[in-house]
């Protein structure tokens, strides 16, 4: 009767005990898990900060483009500025937009480092990184470089002359916020694959 007793309890224990081990197991797995998505968090925080100076600098430096020839009399001069091509306006624009959205996006990113776990706001973020922003980001850049590109090289078949042989900062300084533009794309793109992964590991 006391062997029955005695094994019954044994079996007890150890259905406790390994009860208890599974548990232990599976509540280690998120602690795991969690030092990987707050440093993903982490890097997604400084990747923002990183693409919204870059956007802001393409922005600023397009925005502030504007060069005049010199030449003896005032009444004929030959003047470059960003706003005189359609093209280098919605530059401007598009890098606004995206800095300033990259700016609001930062503390959203904040809580995805204090709340790795939190799916929906990573996807928020997907969703806006990937449609509103990169795109719009990569065709603004893409558009400048075409201008810049015949700034730089003309087109003999229509006529189009290089005007960088004579304005020379214009097209440094455009060349420099296409470069930022693009730098910045890239940061987005980045960043919307990171958190892809980051999803795709919930």
């Amino acid at each position: 009767m006391n062997s029955t007793k005695n094994s019954g309890e044994a079996a007890i224990n150890i259905s406790k005990s390994t009860k208890h081990k599974a548990l232990a197991y599976t509540s280690a797995i998120p602690l795991r898990q969690a030092p990987w998505k707050r440093g993903a968090s982490i890097f997604d925080f400084i990747l923002r900060l990183c693409a919204a100076a870059a956007a802001l600098a393409a922005a600023a430096t397009m925005g502030t483009t504007d060069e005049t020839l010199p030449f003896f009399t005032q009444f004929f001069q030959f003047q470059a500025s960003y706003d005189d091509l359609p093209a280098f306006t919605f530059f401007v624009v598009a890098n606004a937009i995206a800095s300033s959205y990259l700016v609001l996006s930062l503390p959203f990113s904040i809580i995805g480092i204090v709340r790795p776990q939190a799916a929906g706001i990573k996807l928020l973020l997907l969703i806006f990184d990937t449609q509103a922003v990169a795109a719009f980001t990569t065709a603004a850049a893409a558009a400048a470089a075409a201008i810049v590109y015949l700034a730089h090289n003309g087109n003999s078949t229509v006529n189009w002359l290089a005007i960088c042989q004579q304005f020379t900062d214009f097209c440094q300084r455009v060349s420099g916020a296409v470069v930022a533009s693009f730098i910045a794309a890239v940061i987005l793109i980045f960043l919307i694959v990171l958190s892809a992964v980051a999803l795709r590991s919930h």
